[in-house]
């Protein structure tokens, strides 16, 4: 069996320790710096483009209410906007939460859906979160765990997106959710939206028919060339649940430049998350 099939394996076997080392609380503190890295980001990208907006933005941020009222304002330089709706940073019953989730404005069906289709996963991931950390509690006390030795412990609740690129018609951007204590855990989905056609984007759209086999021909270039490259199989085979093809629900993003980024999730065909660029034959 493939080296890394059984790390996952004894990962996901895992009895939760008693105590938190220094080395994981360390390790959380750095995946939360990560993500407070790419929230700067996005908002000094955003600061750069819409200056003019940045005390209404500021305003959105602060206040839900304001920024449910702000669908009353018309759209500005295209079909629709990608607003913050919820942002805020708290800390409650030894969880701090980092929330930062968007919400599109536009006059359509398709907004209403993706709209909806966040919030389910936000209300899921949260509550997730809270009983996770409940039977976490349950467990190290139940272990022996002593209050001094639960006094101090944490754990980071971790919304947040990012715009991947935007035209006056379509958008790409992704959503990440990150629970992290004894291991950080992240789920990320992608929305692919075009309010021209109120529809949703798929692989077909920028690839043609042939989007398969142009997908399946660059993704196993790309992976016999990073093994090359390493020297080593990080990958796995396929008859292990490796690659060996997409399909309707393989998850993507466009870039600005209007290339495509194909998308697997950590332990789908590798060990990690990995992302690959899509080459077409014109290429």
């Amino acid at each position: 069996m493939n080296e890394f099939k059984q790390a996952k394996e004894i990962y996901d076997s895992t009895i939760i320790p008693s105590e938190l080392s220094g080395r994981v609380l360390a390790g959380i503190g750095k995946g939360k710096a990560h993500y407070q890295g790419r929230r700067n980001r996005r908002i000094r990208r955003w600061t750069a483009i819409a200056a003019c907006f940045c005390v209404m933005l500021a305003g959105l941020n602060l206040s839900p209410v304001l920024a449910k009222a702000a669908a009353n304002v018309p759209v500005l330089g295209g079909l629709f906007r990608v607003l913050t709706f919820t942002d805020y940073d708290k800390s409650e019953d030894g969880i701090d939460y980092n929330i930062s989730v968007p919400e599109v404005e536009a006059e359509s069906m398709l907004a209403e859906k993706v709209n909806h289709a966040i919030q389910e996963k936000v209300d899921q991931h949260l509550a997730k979160a809270q009983q996770d950390w409940e039977e976490y509690r349950e467990a190290f006390f139940a272990t022996g765990g002593t209050e001094a030795e639960w006094s101090g412990r944490k754990m980071d609740v971790i919304i947040d997106y990012e715009i991947m690129s935007q035209t006056e018609e379509q958008v790409s951007f992704i959503v990440y959710f990150a629970e992290g204590w004894v291991a950080a855990q992240e789920e990320r989905y992608y929305y692919n939206l075009d309010f021209a056609k109120d529809q949703e984007l798929v692989l077909r759209d920028f690839l043609g028919e042939d989007w398969v086999s142009v997908c399946n021909a660059s993704i196993q270039r790309q992976i016999d060339e990073r093994i090359s490259a390493d020297d080593a199989n990080l990958f796995f085979a396929p008859d292990e649940g490796g690659f060996t093809t997409v399909d309707e629900n393989t998850d993507f993003y466009v870039r600005e430049d209007g290339r495509v980024v194909v998308c697997f999730p950590k332990y789908s065909i590798a060990a990690g998350n990995l992302e690959f660029v899509i080459q077409t034959p014109e290429d």
